[in-house]
């Protein structure tokens, strides 16, 4: 049996729970894939805040301790020049990746010497690891968890170095190959591959970060673009003694029949199932408070929603102090947004609220 198939060799209920969560994710899919192309402001402002997010949370699950707003403010006033701390030399090497990702990942295919490019960018400003950016390790190393209070605790053991190359070739080589065939549900070959990976570990640092990103990269070229509006780094931050065990729970059988990763695909299904919650009640915030309008598109809002309909002429009595030309370009900025809904033409023409506001 091929030996990535085996691992998925899963008993009746477990199967059942995957297919649930499947069939509940790629449903969410199908109607966010809708929406994303009516493009607003709440979604770039999404997408903004759930970058901060998995820069400081993927890069504190390693060790750093930058918060989310140290972060921000970092990216803010990007001087390369003045990356003194290792800290601030890894969230910007995240953030330059991750947002390579979110710019070109239909134009990536999946390969070994892209994963080591993408790996070279990600320490690019990294002088600890100047010798190894961008090369497999030529060292053994291991799976630790780095764990608030400073203790460190050895999670598995990974493929040593002159293994990698063969191993790496048999995982991009079996991910492509099922991606393209797609006789093994997308979801579960991107699951497996991450899995594998991190097993593998095959450069000398820098490995999780780099499985997080490649994460974000499998499922947006998956058509899985809702994940870049909210972030699986965090997830996995505010989980992580879970994420750790069930790592384990498949590398116990490391290179035996017995290897299964049950554990792990139904943490990372149920994980995304999660994170989809999280980003409809975030999207549902943003629509209702309007927090992408300025002071005096609310108060356009606030009064078209009490005396709808309205008229331009409505708009100007009530709004004086406001010219006549920045008042047509805030209607037609809350249309464009969906807020409001424009009825008839010309001078004629009346607003009301739209409703899915």
């Amino acid at each position: 049996m091929d030996k990535f198939i085996q691992k998925l060799n899963f008993d009746f209920a477990t199967t059942q729970r995957i297919v649930q969560l499947i069939a509940y994710i790629d449903g969410f899919k199908g109607k966010w894939n809708i929406a994303e192309k009516q493009k607003n402001l709440y979604l770039k402002e999404l997408r903004k805040i759930a970058t901060i997010e998995s820069i400081g949370s993927s890069t504190r699950i390693e060790g750093a301790t930058l918060t989310n707003k140290e972060v921000q403010e970092l990216l803010n006033d990007i001087k390369i020049t003045k990356l003194k701390t290792r800290d601030e030399q890894e969230v910007i090497g995240y953030y330059e990746v991750l947002e390579l990702i979110y710019d070109n990942y239909s134009n990536i295919r999946l390969s070994e010497s892209y994963i080591k490019q993408l790996h070279q960018m990600l320490l690019k400003y990294s002088k600890k690891d100047e010798r190894h950016r961008g090369i497999y390790k030529s060292l053994s190393n291991k799976v630790v968890a780095n764990y608030p209070t400073g203790e460190q605790r050895t999670i598995f053991a990974t493929t040593e170095p002159a293994l990698v190359v063969t191993e790496m070739q048999e995982l991009v080589e079996w991910t492509n190959e099922q991606l393209e065939q797609n006789d093994i549900h997308q979801l579960i070959v991107i699951g497996s591959f991450i899995y594998d990976f991190l097993s593998i570990h095959p450069f000398q640092d820098g490995n999780g970060r780099l499985s997080r990103l490649l994460t974000t990269l499998c499922l947006l070229q998956n058509d899985y673009t809702f994940i870049q509006y909210i972030s699986f780094e965090n997830h996995i931050e505010q989980h992580k003694k879970e994420y750790y065990e069930v790592l384990m729970s498949g590398q116990k059988n490391r290179r035996t029949n017995e290897e299964r990763i049950n554990h792990w695909l139904i943490f990372f299904l149920e994980s995304m199932k999660t994170l989809i919650e999280k980003l409809e009640q975030k999207y549902d915030v943003f629509k209702s408070k309007g927090g992408y309008l300025n002071n005096r598109q609310k108060l356009l809002k606030d009064f078209i929603s009490k005396s709808e309909p309205i008229k331009v002429s409505d708009l100007a009595k009530q709004f004086p102090e406001v010219g006549l030309s920045t008042l047509k370009k805030d209607l037609q900025y809350l249309r464009d947004e969906q807020v409001i809904t424009m009825i008839g033409k010309g001078k004629g023409a009346i607003y009301i609220l739209s409703e899915e506001t």
